[in-house]
């Protein structure tokens, strides 16, 4: 994964911080026994994802054709042959 660059991008960040907060927030309301906080807590969590999805599509996530395994076949081979000259084939 560290040779992707998976979750490096500033709409990755964002959104799990926003999620994380949101899980602290319903871990606290979930051991004072308040329903109501608990799940205020899981709205949050979800406004992470939407916030992380907004900012995807706003171009700060990374791109789709950044990740190998979006890569065809043909992209591949192209990239990966090297052609030498006539005169190097020995």
């Amino acid at each position: 994964m560290a040779g992707s660059s998976h979750g490096h991008t500033p709409a990755a960040w964002t959104g799990v911080t926003i999620a994380f907060i949101g899980f602290c927030v319903s871990g606290a309301y979930m051991v004072m026994a308040q329903p109501l906080g608990f799940w205020a807590g899981m709205v949050i969590v979800v406004l992470g994802g939407v916030v992380g999805m907004v900012m995807r599509a706003m171009g700060m996530g990374q791109p789709k054709d950044a990740h190998a395994v979006y890569e065809t076949a043909a992209v591949r081979a192209g990239t990966t042959t090297t052609t030498e000259p006539a005169t190097a084939q020995g």
